[in-house]
């Protein structure tokens, strides 16, 4: 006669926890099932018959009825050691190496399976070391170091105004787009429908560009903006004679402006001193980040020119203010958080990162005098 296993011996307290950890939500589907396979045998069932109702192997069942007598409950939560192959020791951070230090033949960043190939290893491998690590070799961004002398009164300036406005004052951010270009694809585009993504030809033609100078309220988040087609001393001078206006009254107008020349042009500050309620704030140079009016001009790109189709100038420029007017329709305060000590820190950092790499690029320029 065929020998019968005994059944497998549960204390009442294993029994409990067994039947504990089935009900819980939070147990591993695989630990519920070892449970039941243990609870079954202890009811009687051979491991055929356990196996044929959980659809399992009945040596799975052998398995864990030896692994209960041997470590107890706790040792249904261990995961049995695979037969693939083994990690190697040290790869990860061979790899991580590799991939901070060096670069493949004739190019300029690893991907997953030219380290794999170069490893030795598959390329998910790879992928998930990188994803460990937080290393994405594929993406890249850009910064720029600012080498103005007066780096830092500006920056205290600047930052100062947004964190603690003047009383009974405005600050506007002011700036131009330029060369915004009405461009028009040379053959209808066709429409999102469900299962695809809208398209366009890859060819388009220019019909004229435009230049957008925009003052942006930073205390309501409303922008006022007027297109010219060039940005010389002159139209800005306009742009300040059209925000005049717009803000009639004696409040001051605190204006927040990049170091463009038309900015610092003669006639511009001949207009200033005539009007005393305008105060200009410069930034750094390499600095347009602390110019608030960028982020809005940025929105402006991804909304309403960048997938814009445009037959002419008037119709971008037509575009251009019925986006002004539905960004005013919604406006919210932009709000700057950053201090000036955080801001210190990180330019300190960036700074000895670079001179590191390359002594002497972060010093201030010069201009060259004239002979």
């Amino acid at each position: 006669m065929p020998r019968r296993t005994p059944a497998v011996s549960l204390t009442g307290e294993h029994r409990d926890q067994l039947e504990e950890w089935i009900k819980a939500h939070g147990t591993p589907q695989q630990v519920v099932k070892r449970c039941r396979i243990i609870l079954l045998l202890a009811g009687g069932l051979t491991e055929v018959k356990v196996a044929a109702e959980l659809e399992i192997n009945r040596h799975t069942c052998r398995l864990w009825r030896a692994r209960m007598q041997t470590g107890g409950p706790a040792s249904l939560w261990e995961t049995a050691p695979g037969r693939g192959r083994k990690p190697r020791a040290g790869l990860a951070a061979k790899i991580v190496d590799a991939t901070l230090q060096t670069k493949p033949a004739g190019m300029t960043h690893w991907s997953s399976r030219q380290m794999a190939r170069a490893q030795d290893v598959h390329h998910s491998t790879v992928a998930r070391i990188w994803q460990d690590h937080e290393l994405k070799p594929h993406r890249h961004r850009t910064f720029k170091l600012s080498r103005d002398a007066k780096f830092i009164p500006k920056l205290v300036d600047v930052v100062g105004i947004y964190m603690s406005p003047p009383r009974h004052a405005m600050v506007l951010c002011v700036d131009e787009k330029s060369q915004i270009q009405a461009l028009d694809r040379t053959q209808p585009g066709l429409p999102m429908k469900k299962g695809r993504a809208g398209s366009w030809t890859h060819d388009y033609v220019r019909n004229g560009t435009t230049t957008l100078f925009a003052a942006l309220e930073v205390a309501k988040g409303k922008v006022t903006g007027q297109c010219y087609p060039r940005h010389r001393h002159q139209e800005f001078l306009k742009f300040l004679k059209h925000l005049d206006k717009e803000y009639s009254g004696t409040e001051e107008l605190h204006l927040v402006v990049d170091n463009y020349s038309t900015h610092k042009h003669e006639k511009v500050r001949a207009w200033l001193e005539r009007h005393p309620r305008f105060h200009l704030h410069f930034i750094p140079t390499s600095s347009s980040w602390l110019n608030l009016v960028e982020r809005w001009f940025a929105e402006l790109t991804n909304k309403a020119i960048r997938r814009g189709s445009f037959a002419n100038v008037p119709d971008l420029i037509r575009s251009i203010c019925e986006f002004i007017e539905a960004s005013n329709g919604q406006a919210k305060p932009f709000v700057w958080k950053a201090t000036t000590e955080e801001l210190l820190v990180k330019f300190e950092r960036c700074r000895k990162r670079l001179e590191e790499i390359s002594p002497g690029c972060t010093a201030p320029r010069r201009r060259k005098k004239a002979a």
